[in-house]
């Protein structure tokens, strides 16, 4: 829920917390003529003082944002802006990680994956996906690419509603041999979840400190070799740049990734 504490003249704090269809509302009707839907959620708006309804010359009532409306939809951007920041540089970490271990990695890769069947005998089902990091090993023998995709989550409410998506979860299982969940901390320097909370088929890092710590292995899945399309995917996307000479060293100290272990 966003937070809807606020100095600003002409704001009362709503019976109902506002959240982010209200704002997202909001910043509708801001950018256009403010024509009214007329329900619950223009209600609480209108109650909170950030709409006024404003009463044309043929009678038709259109709705304004208000002053403290506009304030609202400010500190909504600076709050989304700090956990955008805070997930980019996690995934930048992670995505790093990678490189280091000699993974070919891309970021926000758009992929298609097999969604889990409804029954037995139905018709395939696909999807798009875009895991925050994605890796294969840098090989040339097909079956030992092990992909691997990891999810990057900062903020307790996005994991949780992540994990009630379990056909997003099997898509990504379906593209990787491994899976994992990237825990971020909140404010107190807690971690947003704890490992158990996550299901088992996925592994789970946390960040403690300056370091990423394996709360739980990912379970290896055997994965042959890349559909076709993930492979075209692959050659049209453009990989995260290797290590430049001065970080070579940075290779023997590194810490190896579980999904880097060689194929017995």
């Amino acid at each position: 829920m966003l937070d809807t504490t606020t100095d600003t003249p002409g704001f009362t704090t709503p019976a109902t917390p506002l959240g982010r269809a209200h704002a997202r509302r909001l910043r509708e009707i801001y950018r256009s003529a403010g024509w009214p839907c007329q329900d619950l959620l223009e209600i609480e708006l209108l109650a909170a003082g950030l709409l006024q309804r404003v009463a044309g010359p043929s009678g038709h009532e259109t709705l304004r944002v208000t002053d403290a409306g506009v304030s609202y939809l400010a500190a909504t951007l600076v709050r989304n802006r700090a956990a955008l920041s805070a997930h980019e540089a996690l995934v930048e970490r992670v995505a790093c990680d990678m490189v280091r271990a000699g993974r070919i990695t891309w970021r926000a890769l758009s992929l298609r994956a097999q969604l889990p069947p409804l029954a037995d005998g139905a018709a395939a089902r696909w999807c798009m996906v875009r895991p925050d990091v994605f890796s294969i090993r840098n090989t040339s023998v097909e079956t030992y690419v092990e992909p691997v995709v990891h999810e990057i989550k900062v903020k307790r409410s996005d994991l949780l509603g992540d994990l009630r998506r379990p056909e997003k979860r099997g898509a990504y299982l379906d593209l990787g041999g491994e899976c994992w969940y990237v825990l971020g901390c909140d404010a107190k320097g807690r971690p947003i979840a704890a490992a158990d909370e996550v299901p088992p088929e996925c592994g789970v890092m946390q960040v403690e400190g300056q370091r990423l710590v394996v709360a739980r292995a990912a379970p290896r899945r055997p994965r042959q070799q890349l559909p076709f399309g993930v492979w075209v995917a692959l050659a049209k996307a453009t990989p995260i740049a290797g290590l430049r000479d001065d970080e070579q060293g940075l290779l023997g100290d590194a810490d190896t990734h579980p999904a880097e272990k060689e194929p017995s």
